[in-house]
């Protein structure tokens, strides 16, 4: 079996007397998409937290592409190839989603951030930015503030901008968020062939979702996986029935 593209082991959190994540160990293999479900509360965007970065845990070990990342920040994850999208909405809302989306390019390449006109038409940053845009089904809104997209339109940047800074692996923070009926089945869509370029840690609360994209599930309860499985595994395992999704055993 392949190498885990990301591996984490036992990690722990607590805040004041809450213990939001319980000894969590999970990993992230090459090609998958690998759902985290649970209730609200249960410590799923803790974890993304952790794994990240904005969230230092208590104990336990991060390890991506075979390096600690425990020491490293948030950058310098996302230097390595950790690409995220948030729960809740990290854009720069006066840029234009075009723009967004170049700042991303400008930081994989290396260049200082520019902010006076002309980087506008700086060909190395708008084509591959461009390019992004169109991936994710918003080339006819590059031109429009971010401030002025639709929710699921703000998710789908936020994923634009996480491509362009070319990750080895992404984590996903319920993407589906807002999303109506035909935005779900577009952005399912996309994931799937997503996951191709490379795996996915996917946290949602869209059920339909996660049956049709996941290759293996986590189930978090109470900051402590109680089941990790594929979709057939999860859906007949009798704790997770009872304590996520609300049926007898």
């Amino acid at each position: 079996m392949a190498e885990p593209i990301l591996a984490i082991r036992d990690l722990t959190k607590t805040f004041g007397a809450l213990k939001a994540t319980d000894g969590v160990s999970l990993e992230l293999r090459p090609g998958e998409i690998h759902a985290l479900i649970g209730p609200n509360g249960a410590g799923k965007s803790t974890l993304i937290h952790q794994i990240s970065g904005t969230i230092r845990p208590d104990g336990g070990t991060i390890s991506f592409l075979g390096r600690d990342v425990g020491p490293l920040d948030v950058a310098e994850r996302a230097r390595l190839g950790l690409g995220r999208s948030f729960q809740i909405s990290s854009l720069a809302p006066e840029f234009s989603a075009l723009r967004n989306v170049m700042l991303a390019v400008q930081a994989r390449q290396g260049k200082t951030f520019r902010f006076l006109r002309p980087v506008m038409r700086d060909r190395s940053l708008t084509e591959p930015a461009m390019a992004m845009l169109e991936r994710v089904g918003l080339a006819d809104r590059a031109s429009l503030p971010s401030a002025e997209l639709s929710h699921g339109e703000k998710r789908q940047l936020e994923i634009a901008i996480a491509l362009a800074l070319g990750p080895k692996a992404f984590l996903l923070d319920e993407p589906m968020a807002g999303m109506g009926p035909e935005g779900s089945k577009r952005l399912t869509g996309f994931l799937d062939r997503l996951r191709a370029e490379a795996p996915i840690l996917l946290v949602e609360h869209d059920m339909d979702a996660v049956f049709a994209l996941a290759d293996r599930i986590s189930v978090l309860v109470y900051g402590r996986v109680i089941a990790t499985g594929t979709v057939d595994e999860i859906r007949r395992d009798a704790e997770v029935r009872r304590a996520y999704l609300g049926e007898e055993a």
